[in-house]
């Protein structure tokens, strides 16, 4: 997708829209429905705000599929707690009375270094694509997770890296429930908060701004309440700086 000055989003061959089904078989308000065509104008006006602020998303076609997705590539350190390191800080922080004061000093200073090792974040790479659902006609969050070596982490291991503040309501709520499904532009396997519930946190808010007569970017808006669940944080600048498409 071009930024600045793009052209159309939405060509010929764009595909026509399937029948919206609701996870509990109910229709959501129709203030909360997002066509496809509007998807793709809010996410150029949110690419636009990206570039002048380095923000560092871009757009993915799928040329073959005439479709495309937002994405963005971030590095974020985290604390590790492996049981590898958890066995190497016990051995070198363990009795050392026994120890001759010289001795004891060395692994003492050891000690200190490896100490300092296991409190070391480690980087990983999250991947985050912002996909369009036709049929939920709403936007979903998908993302991957690995170390800079290249590793996949597992369901379990991004469920630890969760903020505490969101891990609970996840795991006791069926909203946005963090699930592994396969990415159904790419076909891969990927991480996603699962949309049956956008509903309640966005009809309030497009609602409020039809009431105040102002102009609400649905990406925007909708990205800076699922983003930091999964530590992807949007600057508040687009809040101000992105408007709803004509």
């Amino acid at each position: 997708m071009a930024t600045a000055g793009a052209g159309p989003l939405i060509g010929p061959g764009a595909r026509k829209e399937r029948p919206f089904r609701w996870m509990a078989g109910e229709r959501p308000s129709a203030s909360c429905y997002l066509d496809e065509r509007t998807f793709r104008l809010c996410c150029q006006l949110f690419l636009q705000h990206s570039v002048t602020i380095q923000d560092g998303w871009s757009w993915e076609e799928i040329k073959v599929a005439d479709e495309g997705f937002m994405r963005k590539t971030v590095l974020i350190p985290v604390r590790s707690d492996t049981s590898h390191h958890q066995d190497v800080c016990s051995v070198h922080t363990g009795n050392t009375e026994s120890l001759t004061e010289e001795l004891q000093a060395d692994v003492e200073d050891e000690a200190a270094g490896v100490q300092s090792v296991c409190e070391s974040p480690v980087v990983l790479r999250y991947e985050y694509h912002v996909v369009y659902s036709s049929s939920y006609q709403i936007p979903v969050l998908y993302f991957r997770v690995s170390t800079l070596d290249g590793r996949s982490l597992s369901l379990e291991e991004v469920w630890s890296n969760v903020h505490p503040n969101y891990r609970q309501r996840l795991r006791q709520e069926p909203w946005d429930t963090l699930t592994q499904q396969e990415h159904p532009l790419l076909g891969q396997p990927f991480f996603m908060l699962h949309p049956c519930r956008t509903e309640e946190f966005m009809k309030p808010a497009l609602d409020l701004a039809q009431t105040q007569h102002k102009r609400l970017n649905y990406i925007v808006t909708w990205l800076s309440v699922v983003g930091p669940v999964v530590g992807l944080d949007v600057p508040l600048s687009y809040i101000t700086a992105v408007s709803a498409p004509d």
